[in-house]
């Protein structure tokens, strides 16, 4: 994990909170076009962070600064033709926003080097560089495959029927098992490496 002052933890809130919104918005948006308005109903389609802060998620966030997540968005499966798959795009969804997001702000880096060379824009660069890890980080954590994370949704969804319901009854257990295996830095061996090879592509293309 990484060591950050006073000055960068500010300028680290406002790629974190624009992350995480972009994220859980996504998730309800794709369950909202399939015909599910419960998060529409619960004002979770809003770009306001503080409606989908989660302290503890937050809070590794800001420790690791790219694995965390936010509070899940409400979705009703029953509202889809098919809820296992409908959960598995829905859970797709979140990923694919972070991971389009760090590709954007990765272009706009590349065009914009030649402006930001001054050391009086260094703040703006640093937040640059920590949107398009955050951004990376908070897909490819998302995707790993434990409840209550987007993976174990997209699992389920690809896994035949029998198997999605023996694996899904890790569920009540997953959120522990999560938590072990980010404080003994399993998830940062198995995951960071992932990670910083998909930023060092972008910021060299």
């Amino acid at each position: 994990m990484m060591n950050f002052n006073i000055q960068e933890l500010i300028l680290l809130m406002v790629p974190v909170l624009f992350s995480i919104t972009v994220h859980e918005v996504s998730h309800g948006y794709a369950a909202y076009r399939m015909g599910d308005p419960t998060a529409k109903a619960a004002g979770r389609l809003t770009l306001n962070p503080v409606k989908h802060i989660d302290v503890i998620g937050l809070l590794v966030l800001f420790l690791t600064r790219m694995i965390g997540w936010a509070k899940p968005v409400p979705v009703n499966p029953a509202y889809f033709r098919n809820p296992r798959k409908g959960m598995m795009w829905v859970s797709v969804a979140g990923p694919i926003s972070n991971l389009a997001l760090a590709c954007v702000f990765a272009v706009v880096y590349k065009m914009s080097a030649g402006f930001l060379s001054s050391s009086y824009l260094y703040p703006l660069v640093f937040m640059m560089e920590l949107m398009i890890g955050i951004n990376v980080g908070l897909a490819i954590f998302n995707l790993i495959p434990i409840p209550p994370l987007d993976g174990s949704h997209i699992l389920e969804g690809l896994l035949p029927a029998d198997m999605a319901r023996a694996y899904s009854a890790i569920a009540p257990y997953g959120f522990v098992i999560l938590l072990v295996l980010i404080f003994t830095r399993v998830v940062d061996y198995l995951i960071f490496p992932i990670i910083n090879t998909i930023v060092s592509i972008l910021l060299s293309v």
